[in-house]
């Protein structure tokens, strides 16, 4: 993409109205465009890495088996009667609204009723399970306070997968390969080396669940991590390494006294729960067994805000001149920046990155230096390419990784090469 088509436009100064880093440098850069507190457009190179982030969580759900669907936003009021979540003494989050023959509805604001109700309509034997089916769609809730960016939103882009099993036995076996899963997801994202999978409380759905949690000081969580694993991230063990706060006084009964935890705040980037048939009930969700017998299916709930994990791995991976793009999620593989006159150079190298199907942001725009180097800074793409009259002089360009300091001097003959290498 050439980034004097890009009608975004970078900014020197950050939001007035926004505290959190990851919207000042989301906004200042052109990635999103904020429309209320807690409502962001996403503008294409903030589309880019959201498109990034699921894809890789596509990848690793449908590794375990997931099958990907499409869920509807608009909800009826009558399948969610059946779970007692309708009323606002409840869930006091919902957005409503009235249809025009009188009928109300509601936004998405999570999705267990959402999938109980379509699934009790195609399982009736144990030959039907079990069954992995997520999706990725739009869910809105009435934040009293939305103040962290992308990260917590009254409108967020989020996956969320539901596992249908025939027996707790079954269910646990897969809620294991989903512990393994995310790691893989924010392993890939880049920040697998500061998340940690913690003993969390299941709130209404079951006694324990499991969090993962990334270490960061604008993290409105805190976690406890054990001495010999703080460090290990997701490498940790992940029965005793990591603790939420809220279930510190129960689980600590567990452990031995003596032992060191570090205390951390976090971000919570991912969450599993066990659901057991809280959810299947309601829906008289259930099936024969082999001896023609009926059983309650047996749920999970698996899930992943996509904005967040894309707020959090700004807050952690950063500099005082902009975001640090991990190669997964950058939005382009390549800032190509040309500081020559003449665009010819520059036009060639563009059009055969284009050719070898590497993905680049060509700065060709009639800015100074200054204000290239600095917006590259902001955007924060892995490499950024420098051709000059300097580098032409050599037949060469300039490549630097945004996270290093290191300046190589590349033949252009051989940029290809080293690019599709890294």
């Amino acid at each position: 993409m050439r980034q004097s088509k890009l009608f975004t436009k970078t900014i020197k100064q950050s939001p007035k109205d926004e505290v959190s880093l990851n919207a000042q440098y989301l906004i200042r850069g052109g990635f999103i465009n904020k429309e209320i507190a807690g409502v962001y457009s996403y503008l294409p190179l903030g589309l880019r890495v959201l498109k990034k982030i699921e894809n890789i969580i596509r990848e690793e759900m449908n590794a375990v088996g997931g099958i990907e669907m499409k869920t509807s936003i608009m909800q009826n009021k009558e399948v969610w009667e059946k779970s007692n979540r309708w009323d606002d003494n409840v869930v006091d989050n919902w957005f409503k609204t009235k249809l025009k023959n009188g009928m109300e509805a509601g936004l998405s604001f999570t999705n267990e009723e959402t999938y109980s109700n379509i699934l009790k309509q195609y399982v009736n034997s144990y030959k039907d399970l079990p069954s992995y089916p997520y999706d990725f769609k739009e869910i809105f809730r009435n934040e009293v306070r939305s103040k962290s960016g992308i990260i917590r939103g009254r409108e967020f882009y989020w996956k969320a997968l539901y596992s249908f099993s025939k027996d707790e036995k079954e269910h646990i076996n897969f809620y294991e390969k989903m512990k393994i899963a995310y790691k893989k997801v924010f392993d890939r994202a880049g920040i697998g080396h500061l998340t940690y999978l913690t003993f969390a409380s299941g709130g209404t759905f079951s006694k324990y669940s499991h969090e993962f949690q990334t270490i960061c000081e604008a993290g409105e969580d805190i976690i406890y991590i054990n001495k010999d694993d703080y460090g290990k991230g997701l490498e940790m063990n992940p029965n005793h390494a990591a603790i939420n706060k809220e279930i510190w006084n129960d689980y600590s009964k567990e452990i031995d006294e003596k032992e060191d935890f570090k205390k951390k705040k976090a971000i919570e980037v991912g969450n599993i729960f066990t659901l057991g048939t809280k959810f299947s009930e309601p829906f008289d969700l259930k099936y024969k067994d082999e001896k023609g017998n009926d059983r309650m299916v047996f749920m999970g709930s698996y899930g992943i805000g996509l904005g967040r994990l894309m707020g959090t791995i700004i807050e952690v991976l950063n500099d005082d001149n902009g975001i640090i793009w991990p190669d997964n999620v950058a939005p382009f593989k390549v800032h190509l920046i040309n500081l020559m006159n003449d665009n010819k150079v520059s036009d060639k190298i563009y059009q055969n990155m284009i050719d070898s199907g590497i993905e680049v942001l060509y700065d060709d725009r009639e800015k100074s230096t200054g204000e290239k180097f600095a917006d590259a800074d902001l955007i924060g793409i892995p490499y950024r390419i420098i051709v000059s009259e300097k580098t032409i002089k050599e037949d060469s360009v300039e490549v630097k990784r945004r996270d290093g300091d290191k300046i190589e001097l590349i033949k252009i003959d051989k940029i290809i090469d080293k690019l599709k290498n890294v």
